[in-house]
């Protein structure tokens, strides 16, 4: 029965960002597997079915572009941002100290211990495999729902998320590791997410420079779906609609010529 439901839900979150929001990619449902958890059925593993390991950003374009099901565990994975980040490797020295920032994100080390402080991560408790698939081919419970889309659609989104709680939706940027963004800050902060790519996800899964994402907890899907139903019903659409209620002002010839009609 649980099952059944999340279908439902599922199905109807992506009938209603597809309505209401239009993107170019499919939404997609994300969940990090408890200990003991099977694995679901017809899920692509990268070191096992393609002989590579990828970053998750890369795994995230995949689903979102071919709608694959992926699952990512630390066998699969080649991004050592996101191995730590995720809880598949311990936090080394090296990597706290800033040397991946060191004259690249930042002037020095020192600042760049800053950065890598900033990015969210698991325990090696809360390590699991990765789950992503399309909203339609997701045969799991998500604990994530993300979608890409330009500012416009993330606007969209936003407004359709705060429709049942009013306020603002506060997120922060690093340029960097927008995959623990995505995963790790919404599952840990419970809270919607406007994420911006970062530059790895650009270089790596090909994002476009035109596309953000915007990421929720599954736990607030329902409230979602009526959200964007909701906003729509109250004028805030996806294309947005530009106001074309005025007189355009012509160049002076132009203008003689719609005089010497009127005489």
């Amino acid at each position: 029965m649980q099952e059944t439901t999340n279908l439902k839900v599922l199905s109807e979150l992506d009938a209603a960002i597809s309505s209401f929001v239009r993107p170019d990619t499919f939404p997609l449902a994300i969940r990090v597997m408890k200990k003991g958890e099977a694995l679901p059925v017809r899920v692509k593993r990268p070191y096992k079915d393609f002989g590579k390991t990828f970053s998750i950003c890369q795994g995230v374009t995949m689903a979102r572009r071919y709608g694959w099901a992926i699952a990512m565990d630390r066998e699969d994975l080649s991004c050592p941002i996101a191995k730590v980040a995720f809880g598949f490797e311990d936090e080394l020295d090296y990597y706290k100290e800033g040397n991946l920032t060191d004259g690249m994100y930042t002037k020095t080390c020192d600042l760049g211990v800053l950065t890598e402080a900033a990015v969210p991560k698991f325990s090696k408790d809360e390590a699991g495999t990765v789950l992503i698939a399309p909203l339609t081919r997701a045969n799991f419970e998500p604990e994530v729902i993300v979608a890409y889309g330009n500012s416009a659609q993330v606007m969209r989104m936003v407004a359709g998320a705060l429709y049942h709680s009013g306020g603002e939706i506060t997120s922060s940027f690093t340029a960097r590791a927008d995959c623990a963004d995505i995963v790790i800050k919404t599952m840990k902060s419970d809270k919607p997410q406007v994420i911006l790519p970062c530059y790895g996800d650009r270089v790596f899964a090909q994002t476009h420079d035109h596309e953000m994402a915007f990421s929720l907890p599954y736990s607030l899907a329902q409230n979602f779906i009526d959200g964007l139903k909701q906003t729509h019903k109250g004028g805030v659409r996806y294309p947005v609609p530009n106001y074309l209620q005025y007189e355009a002002k012509y160049p002076a010839t132009y203008e003689k010529l719609n005089d010497m009609f009127d005489n």
